[in-house]
């Protein structure tokens, strides 16, 4: 399992996130990019998932690095 950890209060809302992967980062009405089906923990966003390619790919992408993913 890996857990992806999105600083969403750190986000710009520039969609490389949702553009690499749509299954897992979507844009919201305040438009910043919200990571899908996750839990709010200390201000940021996260979710435990047993397959984190994608993710991984959203993080490089990221141009503020807000994205985390933890083995």
């Amino acid at each position: 399992m890996a857990k992806i950890i999105q600083e969403r209060n750190k986000c710009i809302g520039c969609g490389a996130c949702v553009s690499v992967c749509p299954s897992m980062f979507e844009m919201s009405e305040d438009s910043k990019a919200t990571l899908k089906n996750s839990k709010e923990n200390s201000g940021n966003l996260e979710l435990e998932t047993a397959d984190a390619d994608c993710a991984k790919e959203a993080a490089d992408v990221c141009p503020v690095k807000i994205i985390k993913i933890q083995k």
